[in-house]
């Protein structure tokens, strides 16, 4: 079994441990792009995937909604599972069925085969992401820790916001199969490397006893939770029953989640971790970031293509410069890291990012590409300059033994903080748009002149490219229609951009919580 404390090894054992770490890096970035990419891709292909499979949008958001509650189920275990099974075999396997799994996405004839091979997809792509990060913790010394996470914060900028213009060539180009297709050779890639490359832990201890009663309330309690995020809105949340029963059956499974693991002997995920204050405030951060993050990743594209007519391969375009200004700048952070207080590098990508979203809500119905390359820049600067510090500062307090629970929690909120993002900002810009239009229809009466000026003009152009006059005035009216609901939409994205920069910049004072790290993760003693 292995221990929590090992003798520290010569310089030259040490310096021959991490002579492959930029493969490792390499491979678990690899690993994880693919589990995000998959997130974003399938969005895309949703209205082929409906027509091929005689499905309707209801049913075929199950294919979205399957893959991350599966997703998020898993994560917070990853570190038990990973000490169980060996971390080199539970990586590597978890990749083979993430693989296995796409083949059968694609190859998938019926909605239901599509949804329960995207639920398999889901549980092997959850365990990516946090034990990714756990391994680079130990295969880094720990003064290239900043480097490390650069490395793979590159990949968790760049691979959702790849998905929507890989998705739509891809689709477009080869029919959506493709889009599970695509992961076989780089899943293969990984899988090879990961075999070659990663070894078990040298800090993790295999659980004694399996903790099956820890294992089922957790399931159910986050199962049901992300559930209702992903159909909350589809179902006006609590005027419908189910939303009700999903609420109701994730709020007792949790508590009693919470309660079970704090008095068990071998709990499946050691919440006695989030005693380290340090851990508890970053996870909250975590939350805050994963909310204003997915919401305005999820609006943006919203308004590009509903009010500017953008294809999703013109949205992707759109958004890759401030992802790979982004990604500069992770890569920049990783180089500084421990030089300087981390909070403050926060503290000044939280203040960008409100910056940017600032700029976002100046946006118009005629902004063009000149128009959105300097905001998504600042905000892909800002999200850069948090990313790194935040997940360093967050772990700081904990042994190498617990990085693994630590990391799978603080992904699980991000992620969580995702979901519930997603379910505001979707609530939020139809009753916005709703409050908005009531508005300006009040303005849009017969008599106002302003009105009658307009609805003049419109008739002229419309008499003027061929309508007969009888029909000119019920299609002007149509036509003013449209254009006071495309005045309202835009109206309530400028106010959801103003919100989530809001809510970012007020969840600052949580950094004063925080001490500035006098170590990295993983020099805390073990214990």
């Amino acid at each position: 079994m292995a221990t929590a404390a090992l003798p520290v090894p010569a310089l030259g054992v040490a310096a021959d441990r991490y002579k492959y770490r930029y493969i490792i890096a390499m491979t678990v970035s690899l690993a994880s792009v693919l589990e995000l990419l998959d997130t974003s891709i399938v969005n895309v292909a949703i209205p082929h995937m409906m027509g091929n499979l005689g499905a309707t949008l209801d049913e075929i958001a199950w294919v979205s909604t399957g893959y991350i509650v599966a997703n998020v189920i898993i994560l917070p275990i990853t570190g038990w599972l990973s000490a169980l099974f060996g971390r080199r075999r539970y990586f590597a396997g978890s990749i083979a069925i993430f693989v296995v799994s796409s083949f059968f996405c694609g190859n998938a004839h019926s909605l239901a085969a599509l949804v329960f091979w995207r639920i398999v997809q889901g549980l092997g792509g959850g365990a990516l992401l946090s034990t990714s990060q756990a391994i680079l913790y130990e295969e880094f010394p720990r003064e290239e820790y900043g480097t490390a996470m650069a490395i793979f914060g590159v990949g968790v900028m760049v691979g959702p916001t790849l998905g929507p213009t890989l998705g739509g060539y891809i689709t477009d180009a080869f029919g959506w199969p493709w889009i599970f297709y695509i992961n076989i050779p780089i899943g293969m890639l990984a899988l090879a490397l990961s075999l070659s490359f990663i070894q078990d832990s040298r800090f993790q201890v295999k659980a004694e006893k399996i903790d099956y009663v820890g294992l089922l309330l957790l399931a159910v309690g986050i199962g049901t939770l992300q559930t209702m995020l992903e159909r909350g809105e589809r179902l006006d949340w609590f005027d419908s029953r189910e939303v009700i029963t999903y609420a109701l059956i994730s709020a007792v499974s949790l508590i009693a989640f919470v309660w079970h693991e704090l008095t068990t002997e071998h709990p499946v995920v050691d919440l006695r971790i989030l005693k380290s204050r340090q851990l508890a405030v970053g996870v909250v951060f975590g939350g805050v970031l994963g909310i204003c993050l997915y919401a305005t990743v999820f609006v943006l594209p919203v308004y590009l293509q509903n009010l500017q007519n953008f294809t999703a391969e013109q949205t992707g375009f759109v958004i890759l410069p401030g992802a790979l200004a982004s990604a500069f700048t992770m890569a920049t952070m990783g180089r500084t890291t421990g030089k300087f207080d981390g909070r403050l590098s926060i503290l000044a990508g939280v203040s960008i990012f409100a910056l940017s979203m600032w700029k976002h809500a100046h946006f118009t119905t005629d902004s063009g590409m000149s128009d959105f390359f300097w905001p998504l820049i600042f905000r892909g600067v800002g999200l850069g300059l948090i990313f790194v510090p935040l997940t360093n500062l967050a772990l700081a307090d904990l042994p190498m033994s617990k990085i693994p629970n630590g990391t799978g929690l603080f992904n699980l909120m991000r992620q969580l903080g995702g979901s519930v993002g997603i379910a505001i900002s979707a609530t939020l810009v139809q009753r916005f748009t709703a409050i908005h239009r009531a508005d300006l229809i009040a303005n849009v009466t017969q008599f106002s002149e302003v009105t009658r000026e307009r609805l003049a003009g419109i008739m002229a152009r419309l008499i003027a490219t061929g309508t007969p006059a009888p029909l000119a005035e019920s299609k002007a009216l149509m036509v003013l229609n449209g254009q006071v609901t495309r005045q309202a939409m835009m109206l309530s994205f400028e106010q959801l951009f103003l919100l989530f920069g809001a809510c970012f910049v007020l969840s600052l004072p949580l950094l004063l919580l925080m001490h500035r790290s006098k170590g990295m993760p993983g020099g805390a003693a073990a214990h």
